[in-house]
């Protein structure tokens, strides 16, 4: 197993090097690590994986019901689907298939329901009801006055993105794969296999996957390619305190816009509420502060979906940006001249297509002359689950019984142990900060942002990290 993040890197060529360890990333390097024959080298800019887009995100398990029709994102968001449904399943990850509701509340809006529903059918979804206003209200009481109807879409889920990302990663390193952290590429060559020359050195590849998210269209050019500009899109998110939970039952949803689905409010697998996203098209790629303007803007969204969320208390503010590029479909092309493979424009169903993109990558090296060699299936990975409608560490007496650790709160509002702490930090892909900490923990992510717990979550953290 090696996750390096210092010093120089192998000088042995690898067969495949992907650039970028975000979910997408992370799945494909994965795919990859089932073939034992390959040598793989994952590449990552920042500290930890799922650093940029994957951790920002809505988190929704999509069903592809309204993807552009006849699109790859469309065949591998329903693939990927059913994939990361089963592999959450087996690995832990959290799930809650509370369904979505797409809310009408103009005639226009009305009339364009059986329009989704016709079109989930052609993207193979058959499972939409349209709902009249009384039905509607019945199933969320607490919506805003005036909505008209709904179509319900019940396999529409929340999920834990955190945790998914590090489970590819988890089971990629543990299979032979090297994640190669703090590692940014700032030129690249093809005239002899591939070389990356990165903050670290250089690294060698016969074959390159370029999975670098906003800056995929910067390492593409640098190939000679000029099919696509990433424009960042910004999306800032509000999180309410848990106490709003009760007040939604499903993921509401506005009729979609040429934007994209607009803004949303939903329920979290951690137990929150988020209201958002904007829809912001930026020149900075890593512009993600928040705005006074842009958050007073989701608030007057969400008083009209759901009034009594504003009444509520918001412990986060957050924004992400996703790869828009002008286009209805993913950038997903490959050159076996170059024995390469761009995958860009992967917006926010990335999430749920990740294992079918990785899968469907894996096939473009393939055709491009990788020998995969025979297959070898992971070892199973169980991943802490964080979800609050699971039972964590500190409500299973078992554990508490086999580790006192697991029964001692370091941060009470997200109820956070001593033992998944440490567990966290000697983990196969450990945090490098206390970010990565709070994501594969939720310590610090509560409604005091870490004001009760942060010193001593820092002490467990500097205590136990790896150098």
């Amino acid at each position: 197993m090696t996750v390096t993040a210092a010093g120089p890197l192998p000088t042995t060529p690898y067969d495949v090097a992907i650039v970028g360890a975000g979910v997408v990333g992370c799945a494909i390097a994965r795919e990859l690590a089932r073939r034992p024959r390959l040598r793989i080298a994952l590449v990552e800019a920042q500290d930890d994986v799922g650093q940029g887009t994957s951790k920002a995100n809505t988190a929704i398990l999509h069903t592809g019901f309204d993807a552009t029709p006849g699109t790859l994102e469309a065949r591998l968001v329903r693939e990927g689907y059913a994939l990361l449904g089963a592999y959450a399943a087996e690995t832990g990850i959290p799930v809650e298939r509370v369904g979505a509701l797409l809310v009408a509340w103009d005639e226009e809006q009305r009339a364009a329901l059986p329009r989704l529903a016709e079109k989930a059918q052609r993207n193979a979804y058959h499972d939409t009801t349209l709902l009249g206003p009384d039905e509607l209200c019945a199933r969320e009481p607490h919506l805003g006055p005036g909505a008209l109807g709904a179509l319900h879409v019940p396999g529409e889920s929340i999920i834990c993105p955190w945790t998914t990302t590090l489970a590819y990663a988890t089971q990629a390193v543990r299979s032979g794969i090297d994640l190669h952290l703090n590692t940014a590429v700032r030129q690249v060559s093809s005239a002899d296999g591939h070389l990356l020359t990165t903050s670290r050195g250089t690294l060698r590849a016969r074959h390159l996957v370029n999975a670098a998210g906003l800056h995929a269209d910067t390492l593409d050019r640098a190939l000679g390619h000029e099919d696509f500009t990433v424009t960042p899109r910004r999306g800032q998110l509000l999180v309410y305190d848990k106490l709003a939970r009760p007040l939604v039952r499903h993921i509401l949803l506005p009729v979609p816009t040429a934007l994209g689905k607009g803004v949303l409010v939903a329920p979290t697998v951690h137990g929150n509420v988020l209201l958002g996203p904007t829809a912001e098209d930026l020149r900075d790629k890593g512009a993600t502060g928040s705005t006074a303007d842009g958050l007073a803007a989701l608030r007057d969204k969400g008083r009209r979906v759901l009034p009594a969320l504003l009444e509520e208390e918001v412990t986060a503010v957050y924004a992400g940006l996703r790869a828009a590029t002008g286009h209805e479909d993913y950038r997903i092309t490959a050159h076996p001249g170059q024995a390469y493979v761009t995958v860009g424009g992967i917006r926010s169903t990335g999430l749920t297509a990740s294992l079918a993109i990785a899968a469907h990558v894996t096939g473009l090296l393939a055709d491009g002359g990788l020998d995969l060699g025979p297959v070898r299936e992971p070892e199973p990975v169980t991943m802490p689950n964080l979800g609050e409608a699971f039972p964590r560490p500190y409500q299973r007496p078992d554990l508490i019984a086999a580790d006192p650790e697991y029964g001692t709160l370091v941060c009470h509002c997200e109820r956070v142990s001593r033992g998944e702490i440490r567990d966290a930090l000697a983990s196969t892909v450990p945090p490098r900060g206390l970010d990565g900490l709070r994501r594969r923990t939720r310590a610090r992510a509560g409604r005091c942002q870490g004001f009760y717990c942060g010193a001593a979550v820092r002490e467990l953290f500097e205590r136990g990290a790896r150098p």
